[in-house]
């Protein structure tokens, strides 16, 4: 069970035992007597008033354990998939501005390291993204390295996009009628449709007990209709996601423009309670349907019901971006500074792979990626799914190494002795991505060394440092198993060194939460226990 519906379970006992307390009589001047009808009143007013918002919380959460340390001597090669969602992040922030600490499962640490643009250099050949490493000394463990994995894809101008077909799916149910939810969404989709040119066309669809075609496919040029209809929208009614799902599908098939943008944009807080609302149910439908070429992409919105569970799961199925819009500004960084890179696919199906020397390499962890692992033989079967990446998009992976001849995590094993290494001792690890250009079968191959050697902390590229500050932050929301000793006064110190080039104020804005949750600022303490 997720720890957030633990911590609601838990003040709903509390909350009953209190009252319970109060139900019997005791007389005041008895010894015995632990509090007076009034004061167990009381008591119980104060447990009811003080944690409302929490006891009446069903937010879901996918489990997100701890990825594992993994013996090179037993598993040398990890494989993955990419992941360029960054709704974590936002939530998180939603959370800890709001004076809470995340549940942990909320804290995506690879949608933290990811929310910000990194300066990686771009291709200078054909390919549509460029791969980079870095290995930095660790600071979390004193005798690890960190090797960063960095992928920078080829950018695209507004102009130069393919004509874009986009459904605007909106939650228009009771749930939705709340400040935070769809009166901003009505604000996102304004600041989308301001984007849209004249060979753009969108689709406006409602849902809540039904499905309703409030707009039907109208040209980016003419603005003022679909911002009217925009306008018009209001709350009201259950929530049956899964036909209106069916209906946007449909609508974008009929709609649909070869070579171009065609993509569904699901709006919602996720909280489907009429017709199937089974996350599996949902992603196996939305898996199927991304074979006609039709893209999913969810943003969401709201507190308290949030489902991210299924928003980031269905997104994923469905070959789009997981966001989560909890201010106007970051409705601004979605749907208009990253435009090309929310919508644009340039590669398809990303997948990494990294196989572990072990004449130099002991023992290594993946940081975050736990819900995109993928098995060892997935990497070159082009029939199994993986992440997209977008024009302009950066990615970065972190491993944490442990080389041959030092301390690590795991113990020696008594029998199990490690064979004797034959291999390269110049190299630390050997990268492989697989791709696939869009609409094509057949992926591609890019690979290179990771060579030995690294460089001390406080000459790591202001890149590498903040990738290294985020993970840093977000694993200490995680409970801080693996920051070693490092501080929060450390990651603080990180954040500060990377605040040039923020011409976004994702920086600034990233520091200050980091100070929220370590209490340097201003706030009564830190939300999270170091």
């Amino acid at each position: 069970m997720p720890r957030f519906f633990l911590k609601t379970v838990s003040i709903l006992t509390l909350a009953t035992l209190a009252a319970c307390s109060g139900s019997h009589e005791h007389s005041s001047s008895s010894p015995d007597s632990l509090q007076s009808p009034h004061n167990a009143a009381l008591s119980t007013a104060a447990v009811t008033e003080e944690n409302l918002s929490l006891a009446e919380n069903t937010e879901r959460y996918q489990d997100q354990p701890d990825q594992p340390v993994k013996s090179v001597a037993q598993e040398p090669v990890s494989t993955f998939s990419i992941d360029v969602d960054t709704g974590s992040y936002a939530n998180v922030r939603r959370f800890l501005t709001s004076g809470q600490q995340p549940p942990k499962d909320a804290v995506r640490i690879e949608e933290i390291v990811n929310y910000f643009p990194y300066n990686y250099p771009l291709p200078t050949d054909n390919r549509p993204f460029a791969v980079h490493t870095e290995t930095i000394d660790s600071p979390w463990q004193p005798e690890a390295k960190l090797i960063k994995i960095g992928i920078q894809a080829q950018d695209t101008a507004k102009k130069d996009l393919p004509p874009a077909n986009l459904v605007f799916l909106v939650d228009v149910s009771s749930s939705m009628d709340e400040e935070n939810k769809l009166p901003l969404v009505q604000k996102t989709l304004r600041i989308l449709t301001q984007q849209l040119r004249p060979q753009d066309k969108v689709t406006l669809i409602t849902y809540a007990s039904g499905e309703d075609l409030v707009l039907p496919p109208t040209s980016g040029a003419d603005k003022e209709t679909i911002l009217s209809a925009i306008d018009k929208l209001r709350a009201g009614g259950a929530t049956d996601g899964e036909s209106a799902l069916q209906m946007a599908y449909e609508q974008a098939q009929k709609a649909f423009v070869p070579n171009g943008i065609n993509r569904i944009l699901l709006a919602t807080d996720g909280d489907f309670n009429v017709g199937v609302s089974d996350t599996e149910t949902l992603k196996s439908m939305v898996a199927e349907k991304r074979k006609s070429g039709v893209s999913l992409s969810t943003l969401g919105f709201g507190m308290g019901n949030y489902n991210e569970d299924m928003m980031e799961q269905i997104a994923d199925a469905g070959d789009g971006n997981y966001s989560y819009i909890d201010n106007e500004k970051e409705a601004k960084k979605v749907l208009q500074q990253q435009l090309t890179s929310t919508l644009a696919t340039v590669a398809q199906d990303v997948k990494i792979q990294v196989e572990f020397n072990p004449a130099t390499v002991k023992e290594y962890r993946l940081v975050g990626y736990t819900n995109r692992t993928l098995r060892n033989e997935d990497f070159n079967n082009d029939k199994v799914d993986a992440g997209d990446i977008g024009a302009g998009h950066s990615v970065t992976a972190l491993y944490e190494i442990i080389p041959q001849g030092k301390q690590g995590w795991l113990e020696e094993s008594r029998y199990q002795k490690a064979p004797t290494a034959k291999g390269s001792k110049n190299e630390y690890a050997f990268v492989k991505v697989r791709y696939k250009l869009p609409g094509q079968k057949d992926s591609q191959l890019m690979q290179q060394a990771v060579p030995v050697g690294s460089k001390p902390l406080d000459q790591a590229d202001k890149d590498t440092l903040l990738a290294l500050a985020a993970a840093s932050y977000a694993q200490a929301l995680r409970g801080g198993e693996y920051n070693g000793k490092l501080s929060w006064r450390d990651i603080e110190n990180m954040a500060q060194k990377v605040q040039d080039d923020d011409p976004f104020g994702l920086k600034s804005e990233f520091l200050q939460l980091v100070r929220t949750a370590a209490g340097h600022g201003g706030t009564s303490g830190p939300l999270v226990k170091e």
